[in-house]
This record gives structure tokens, C-alpha cells and sequence, in this order.
């Protein structure tokens, strides 16, 4: 019999690290919900899976068990029902009816932009559903056990200071229906504490907590919320276009600047890339909704009726308010508040704002609370678990007054938006590592551990080379985005950052090295959020 490799003995070591003795039904469980909530918690005395390390795991970043996963098909659906509705996505949408084009550009525009989306989103969707790991743990595969935490922390930074400022934008919507509805309250309305009015305060906690509350019960009861507001959206705003078209008698096509010829397509591809660009964030760390996914045809269906079908319907909404309007008064509307602010029946706008309301919380959700909450689980892992970490979110989105930074240009265009640069190098390196090098062959536990022989311990816990190509590209795509002198194509930022460090990783890095697949059963947990 030869005698092993110094290789092969590694590697046999390192296996040996995850042979536990099992004897309970469901890894690291008892089988009753209460309890495991319990002996879930970091700081506790419970057991952890043999060989992983306390640094890297608890139950909130353990892979997700194959039984019980609850996220189906109209769970992600309803995700983009929410999502792609959102106010501020009208109001990038109709600013293009007044930036000169008319209907069918902007349906084109939406069309392209949600076919490339769809092929995206799935493939990050996929390493969701395969792994059952939260963006944090994913990042470790091409970053390092360590390493993954630049990756986190971009995307968390852009999404909690995003979390304060959306529900700012919704506490707005709140002021209005208080005032509407109580007019003698207006009066707490002229004062200023700290930037914010007493009402405005007032608004702001009310739906800050209602968000906590939501979160603090994780992520499946973040699932029925969107599942509940998903069909209340879609109705209000056809309702919305119904009125408008009513109205107007007819839509105009156009207004009578269009743009035509050359200027026309380049005009249309902009929108399109940008479109893209809207969801750079969400593309990033998809994998921490379809973790819960039962199936890949799940997530395929799902963003197949949330993204191209949905999109194509939220452009038709948008061509109706935008065209409807514009020939009712000759003005372009900037978002779909203009119009609930139109509606002369009481009853009517309140309800309209109550259903903005719900759709800005959806929208908050899913794109703002919960990147962070798993980042700083991953940063704190034995003193965080989901429901710490997500007030602790909270109150990083509160002590940072984001009405402030909203109103400061410069925080939004130079801070946020050289963030939001940085997520494209990111989104290549860790697409590039998973697809075209390893080909999807992961060993789930190893991402758990940081022995020095572990698959993805690399250099102290940092594959340099993620770093080296990543850098480069971060550089690239923060000066195509920040700098005047390239407006024109700053657009396409995220592309040229999310291409350039893909190549640049795939020329330095082992294309031909030995991979191992290995599953997460082992020291999976079971969905309990």
C-alpha cells in the first residue's frame, strides 16, 4: 500500500476535523423551536459543530439545512414586487420621460436592463441556494476566511447608511398623512431638533421601531412582510395609472424635445446600464434571501415574474403616470407622490400613503437591513447574533441622522456613490472565483474554519490576490463615477469595475487547481428566521 501524500494527509486531517458523533435528527438541534432559539444564541455555553472555529460561526451564519427552507418561488417574487416599485426607482424612471424619452424607449430600456438583471441575479441566487451561506461566509471563498470581511463591510456600510436615509424618505410620507388627517398637528411641524422637525421625529421613531420589530423576528417573518405588501404595491400603483389615465383621457407618447437617432440609443443604453446599476448592491448578496431557497427553479421562476415580467409592467405604470400626467398639465411628474398628493378624495390618499408607506418598508428591508445585520454577525459572530445585530443597525441608521446626509450633494454623490463603485470589482472577483475557477466546487465546513490548512485560510485568512485584482478595478470604477470629466459613461462604472477584476483575477490566479465539493449538512442548522 503507498504511502499518502503530505497533501493527501492534510487533507485527510482536515476532513477528520467535521467527524462528529450525531445523534439528534437535525444538526446542532433538538427539534424544538423554543430551545434552539435558546442554545442558538452567541455567548451561550451550546455546542458548535466539531472543527469549526467560534470566530466564524453561530446559527446565524451556519449554512441553511436542505428540509425546511421556506423561500419559494413567490416569496422571491414578491422580494422584486416590493423592490422594483420602490419611489425612488419612479423617480429615476420618469426623470427619463423628461430627460426626451417617450414610451417605447423607456419599455426598451426596461427590457434590456431586465434581461441582463435576470441572468445576474441568478447566478447569484444559485450560490445562495447551493451553499445555504449568508454574503459574509460566501465572500469567504474567494477573499479568505478573513479576508471576506471588506467585501461585507462595503456592502453593509452602503446599506445601513441607506436603511437611515429610506426610512427618512418614508417618515416624510407619514408627515403628510398625520397632517392630513389631524391638521392641528401641523404646528409640530415648524421646528428643528438636530436637523428634524417634532413631527418629523415623531414619523422618523414610529417607523424606525415598526422596521426593528420586523427584523427582530429574522428573516422569516422579513419574508411575510414582503409577501404581505408585494400584492398591496402592485395594486395601488395600477390603481395609481388607472386614475391618471382617466383623467388625462390618453397618455402623451412623448414630450417635445424627444431625443432621436444616435443620441436616441446612446440615451437608451445609459438608462439600461444604470438600471443595473440600481441593483449592483442587491446583485452582491442575493445569496442571503435564496439560502432559503428550496430549489434553483424557485429562484429562476421567481425572478423570472419579479424581474423582466414585473419590470416590464412597472415601465408600462411609469409610461402611463409620466405620459398621463404630461398631457393632463403639461408638466412631468418627479415620483408617484405627486400624484397621491393630486388625489382631491381624503379616504383615497390616505390609503395611498398608507400603501407608499408599506412599500418603502418592504424596500428597506430587503435592500437595507439586511446586508448589515449579517455583516456585523460576521464581524461579532460570538457576541452577535440576527436580532442584536439588527439593532445595532438600527441605531448606527439613527445616530448618523440621515436627513443630514440626504440633504448634502456631496455625501450622496461622493460618498455613497464611491461605495456603490466599489461593489462591481467586488461582485467580479467573488463571480469569477465561484463559476469560471472553481466551477462551483466548494467545501462548505472549511469556509468555518481557521485552521492554517483549511481551503480557504490562503495567507493568514486573505487571498491577496482577490485583493490585488480587485484593487485596480476599485480604482478604475471610482474615477469613471466621481469625476465630472467622465459623466458620460460613468453609467457603466460597475461594469468596468465588475469586467476588469474578473480578468485581471483570472489571469493570476491557479486556474487549475484541485477543488473540493463538499456540502454544509453537516454543521448546517436548520432556517429559523
Amino acid at each position: 500500500m503507498s504511502e499518502k501524500s503530505p497533501a493527501q494527509q492534510s487533507r485527510d486531517a482536515a476532513d477528520a476535523r467535521y467527524r462528529a458523533p450525531r445523534t439528534d435528527p437535525e444538526p446542532w438541534g433538538t427539534g424544538d423551536p423554543g430551545v434552539d432559539a435558546i442554545t442558538h444564541v452567541p455567548g451561550t455555553t451550546a455546542p458548535i459543530p466539531l472543527g469549526v472555529s467560534p470566530r466564524l460561526y453561530n446559527g446565524d451564519l451556519a449554512p441553511t439545512t436542505r428540509r425546511g427552507r421556506t423561500w419559494h418561488a413567490y416569496s422571491i417574487f414578491t422580494l422584486w414586487a416590493n423592490d422594483v416599485h420602490s419611489l425612488g426607482n419612479y423617480a429615476f424612471a420618469i426623470g427619463l420621460f423628461a430627460l426626451g424619452l417617450g414610451g417605447w424607449q423607456i419599455m426598451l430600456v426596461f427590457l434590456l436592463g431586465s434581461a441582463l438583471l435576470f441572468a445576474l441575479l441568478n447566478l447569484s441566487g444559485f450560490m445562495g441556494e447551493r451553499l445555504g451561506v449568508p454574503f459574509p461566509v460566501l465572500s469567504r471563498i474567494a477573499f479568505g476566511v478573513h479576508g471576506s470581511q471588506i467585501p461585507a463591510v462595503v456592502r453593509g456600510g452602503v446599506a445601513v447608511i441607506w436603511f437611515g436615509i429610506q426610512t427618512y424618505l418614508a417618515s416624510v410620507v407619514l408627515r403628510v398623512l398625520i397632517v392630513a388627517l389631524a391638521p392641528g398637528l401641523k404646528s409640530l411641524d415648524t421646528d428643528s431638533v438636530l436637523g428634524l422637525s417634532t413631527l418629523g421625529w415623531i414619523s422618523f421613531l414610529i417607523l424606525w421601531v415598526v422596521q426593528v420589530i420586523i427584523v427582530s423576528f429574522g428573516m422569516e417573518m422579513i419574508r411575510k412582510y414582503e409577501a404581505f405588501a408585494g400584492p398591496i404595491i402592485l395594486v395601488t400603483m395600477l390603481a395609481l395609472a388607472i386614475w391618471v389615465f382617466t383623467q388625462a383621457g390618453g397618455i402623451a407618447w412623448s414630450t417635445p424635445g424627444a431625443l432621436t437617432g444616435g443620441e436616441m440609443w446612446v440615451r437608451i443604453l445609459q438608462s439600461a446600464a444604470l438600471w443595473v446599476v440600481v441593483y449592483g448592491t442587491f446583485v452582491l448578496n442575493f445569496c442571503d434571501f435564496t439560502r432559503g431557497a428550496p430549489s434553483e427553479k424557485s429562484v429562476v421562476r421567481g425572478n423570472f415574474f419579479g424581474i423582466p415580467i414585473n419590470m416590464l409592467f412597472f415601465a408600462a405604470i411609469v409610461v402611463v403616470l409620466s405620459g398621463g400626467s404630461y398631457r393632463l398639465n403639461g408638466n412631468v411628474i418627479e415620483s408617484p407622490t405627486d400624484v397621491v398628493n393630486a388625489i382631491p378624495n381624503t379616504f383615497l390618499l390616505v390609503l395611498a400613503c398608507l400603501a407608499l408607506i408599506v412599500l418603502t418598508i418592504a424596500v428597506n428591508l430587503m435592500a437595507n437591513f439586511v446586508a448589515p445585520v449579517y455583516t456585523l454577525a460576521n464581524l461579532f459572530p460570538r457576541k452577535l447574533n440576527f436580532r442584536r445585530a439588527a439593532i445595532v443597525s438600527a441605531v448606527i441608521g439613527l445616530v448618523i441622522l440621515p436627513w443630514n446626509l440626504y440633504n448634502t450633494p456631496a455625501i450622496i454623490v461622493y460618498f455613497l456613490g464611491g461605495l456603490g463603485a466599489l461593489l462591481g470589482p467586488l461582485f467580479g472577483v467573488i463571480m469569477a472565483d465561484y463559476w469560471l475557477v472553481r466551477k462551483g466546487r466548494v467545501n462548505v465546513p472549511d469556509l468555518y474554519s481557521d485552521e492554517p490548512d483549511g481551503d480557504y485560510a490562503y495567507t493568514r485568512g486573505v487571498n491577496r490576490k482577490a485583493v490585488i485584482a480587485g484593487t485596480p478595478a476599485a480604482l478604475v470604477a471610482l474615477v469613471l463615477a466621481l469625476v465630472p470629466a467622465f459623466t458620460f459613461i460613468s453609467g457603466f462604472s460597475w461594469f468596468v469595475g465588475a469586467i476588469l477584476s474578473a480578468v485581471i483575477y483570472l489571469a493570476i490566479v491557479d486556474r487549475h487547481a484541485d477543488f473540493r465539493s463538499v456540502d454544509g449538512e453537516s454543521i448546517a442548522v436548520r432556517p429559523r428566521h
